[in-house]
């Protein structure tokens, strides 16, 4: 094809008019007056309903703007070798791992007891079998339970699909739950950083390791990247 016919087809194309997009904005205050609609209605039950309704609209919002994944986190950066969202993820970690220090420390200080030690869970056999089961079950469907519920609103088959498989998997696992811990749980040791380094050091080592994360990300994709170019 001559130089010619290139340049003809090329300013042909530039001179089409794209189709233009239709406004969303008309949907989008439609979708704001449900959610009014449907706060107001949480409300004649319990007002506390209202603000659990908010935060999960929020954090849907704020999910779906920033394309938050725990499995990009762990997928980019053997795939592409960004590792952009794990920086997120470790950062996210570390200041929840503050929050949640503080949370506890305040309630040990005050002599009460500390909330959130049933989510302190034996390392055993089931906890490494189903890390990898999952491992292998995220990366196979594109997405992790944030990242599932979050591409299900906007529409993907795909996470439909692989939601409905999340709920089954999350049944039968708690069906079995009194089977899976006596029987491989009962010596598994459980964890509690504050009781190994005390609280302090709990912090100091667990920030440490974060730190140790984010150098390593930054240099993984530094390597990556770098070794394309």
């Amino acid at each position: 094809m001559s130089e010619t016919n290139v340049s003809t087809i090329r300013s042909t194309r530039a001179r089409t008019a794209r189709k233009p997009k239709k406004s969303q904005i008309p949907i989008a205050l439609v979708v704001t007056a449900l959610i009014v609609a449907f706060g107001i209605y949480l409300s004649s039950y319990n007002t506390k309903l209202v603000v659990y309704w908010l935060f999960g609209i929020s954090f849907g919002y704020i999910l779906q703007r920033s394309r938050f994944c725990f499995t990009a986190a762990f997928r980019d950066p053997c795939i592409t070798g960004s590792t952009s969202v794990s920086r997120a993820v470790i950062v996210a970690l570390a200041l929840t791992t503050v929050g949640f220090t503080a949370i506890k420390y305040s309630a040990v200080m005050k002599g009460n007891d500390i909330p959130g030690m049933g989510a302190v869970a034996p390392i055993g056999i089931p906890l490494i079998v189903g890390a990898i089961l999952f491992g292998i079950g995220m990366v196979i469907s594109g997405g992790c339970a944030s990242g599932t519920l979050m591409r299900v609103g906007e529409g993907f088959g795909m996470q439909m699909l692989s939601l409905l498989f999340f709920v089954i998997g999350s049944l039968w696992g708690a069906h079995d739950m009194g089977f899976w811990g006596p029987t491989f749980n009962g010596n598994a040791p459980k964890i509690f950083l504050p009781d190994v380094f005390g609280w302090i050091g709990a912090l100091v080592v667990q920030g440490l390791i974060f730190v140790l994360l984010y150098i390593a990300a930054v240099k993984w994709q530094q390597k990556k990247m770098g070794a394309e170019e």
